[in-house]
């Protein structure tokens, strides 16, 4: 249960702001159908997040557990320092034409945006910390979806709202947290 809603939180903090938040409202601006939208998010980043889960699994099974924990926790404060860094939507993300559909659109656009992504990375790390690719990958696909569908749903008028530098600041802070449990090899964070 640990690993699903450390990942849930993380992703869900880390995602505020996020190039695909704004990828987001920028779908939602111009199809205006949030029903597909939602639907390619959530396929894109399941696909997205099992591959980085996976990778992150494979990391820990190849890696003796001395070493992954330093390469982990190291992991964890690049993360925290990484949140800090504004994000932006690039032109090249920006997600296909309408012959793929609203759904399609969606799902490519995010599948690719989320390659390298802040959240994909911490995926990795998650998957590489906790023993549960399942519970890790269904965190932060939740954390995904809580952090996007309001952005879909509500779109320019909550992100106006939301101070953006404090949200990214307790991301931060979480990632930098779990470094530091990691490096001092504390177990269990709950």
């Amino acid at each position: 249960m640990e690993a699903f809603l450390v990942s849930t939180g993380l992703v869900a903090l880390g995602e505020m702001g996020d190039k695909t938040q704004l990828l987001a409202l920028m779908l939602a601006a111009r199809f205006r159908r949030p029903a597909p939208i939602v639907l390619g998010i959530l396929v894109a980043t399941l696909l997205n997040h099992a591959a980085a889960g996976a990778v992150g699994g494979w990391v820990a099974a190849q890696l003796g557990p001395d070493l992954l924990r330093w390469v982990i926790g190291g992991g964890f404060l690049a993360m925290a320092v990484w949140m800090l860094v504004p994000d932006s939507l690039d032109e090249d993300t920006e997600g296909g034409t309408q012959r793929w559909g609203v759904f399609g659109t969606t799902l490519v656009a995010f599948f690719l945006a989320e390659m390298g992504d802040k959240t994909q990375i911490a995926t990795v790390a998650l998957a590489a910390r906790y023993p549960s690719l399942v519970a890790v990958v269904a965190g932060t696909t939740l954390g995904m979806m809580l952090a996007n569908v309001p952005a879909v749903f509500l779109g320019d008028a909550v992100s106006r709202r939301i101070n953006m530098r404090l949200v990214h600041t307790i991301a931060a802070a979480v990632f930098a947290l779990l470094g530091v449990l990691t490096l001092l090899n504390v177990g269990q964070l709950f």
